[in-house]
């Protein structure tokens, strides 16, 4: 009898962990704000379109750098070395006849891919401080071949020239941005629903048990190296992604979709929104743009102070970021 109790037990046990699982795939009322806010900010703000499609494919390239840094533990500062990959190969076939925008963006996606895969099997063999300066160097060295070949890419001018066709032939990028702001809106909802399904799996679980004990993983069997570059591969496309949204939206590249203080940038817009949380970035980009645009309109030279003690604020009063807060004021 002793033991039948203890199989109930367990079975109870197992079945509650199985429903807390699927709960977690579920899609959540709250889940739909995001959304909800993207198109009341279209109706509300339509002489800020051309900034809000910048804000969209933003949160694409932060919800990429989330997925290895927030969820996979791998610390990155040339996460921009897949952004600008991404732009450069959508925005030379813009600028070469080719401006049909959606295969441009996946083309972007498939050489962020590449580099992306290439670059993970030697910097995913370190770690630490190690895996740090590599993710850098790749960054770097890709800023240099870019303005190596300053013929094909502008080199520090940029790379100008590009003429995007209408989307499916009828859509065309007006100068109110409004077709370019429902492009990366669409773009970005069907990117998060794949970041989303990705987190929430057996093999999302298993990112996070990486990033929190990854000994444990080998002791258990677990491909840990495999499973980093697959994650690392998939970021690098999602990036890849969000560099092709901003050069065909904006109709330029340049050197600085390399640089390391967009790999920055971005980190900085993840720690205020709150790392390895999903929504993170949706919090995290906005108010960071947001505040970008407000502190350089008050105070051009110096707005870079106020970005800096609104981090240390949050880092002092809301550790986790803004999401961690919200935690906190619900507890």
């Amino acid at each position: 009898m002793a033991t039948k109790g203890l199989v109930r037990t367990g079975l109870r046990a197992g079945n509650g962990a199985i429903d807390g699982f699927a709960r977690r795939h579920r899609l959540h009322p709250l889940e739909a704000l995001p959304w909800a806010a993207a198109i009341a900010a279209f109706a509300l703000f339509p002489s800020y379109l051309p900034l809000g499609s910048q804000v969209l494919a933003t949160i694409l390239f932060a919800l990429s750098a989330d997925l290895v840094l927030g969820y996979a533990g791998i610390v990155t500062l040339g996460h921009a070395a897949f952004f600008g990959t991404g732009a450069y190969t959508a925005g030379i076939l813009a600028a070469n006849g080719w401006g049909e925008p959606l295969t441009g963006l996946l083309a972007g996606a498939l050489a962020a891919g590449l580099v992306g895969f290439l670059s993970g099997l030697v910097v995913l063999r370190t770690t630490g401080l190690t895996l740090l300066m590599q993710t850098l160097v790749v960054a770097t060295l890709l800023h240099e071949a870019a303005n190596k070949a300053s013929a094909i890419t502008g080199g520090d001018d940029g790379l100008q020239g590009m003429e995007v066709w209408p989307i499916f032939g009828w859509f065309r990028f007006d100068l109110f941005g409004r077709t370019a702001y429902f492009y990366c809106l669409a773009v970005l909802f069907l990117c998060w629903l794949i970041a989303r399904q990705i987190v929430h799996s057996p093999f999302g679980r298993s990112l996070t048990g990486i990033r929190e004990n990854v000994r444990r993983m080998h002791a258990i069997g677990a491909p840990v190296a495999r499973r980093r570059l697959v994650i690392y591969t998939i970021s690098a496309v999602l990036a890849g992604i969000s560099g092709a949204l901003i050069a065909q939206t904006t109709q330029f590249a340049s050197l600085s979709f390399l640089s390391l203080e967009r790999s920055g940038n971005i980190l900085i817009m993840l720690i205020i929104g709150g790392v390895g949380r999903l929504y993170g970035a949706f919090m995290g980009v906005p108010l960071f743009m947001i505040a970008q645009d407000r502190f350089s309109a008050i105070d051009p030279v110096y707005w870079y102070f106020w970005i800096g003690l609104l981090m240390v604020l949050l880092v002092v009063f809301a550790r986790g970021g803004v999401l961690g807060l919200f935690d906190r004021f619900r507890r």
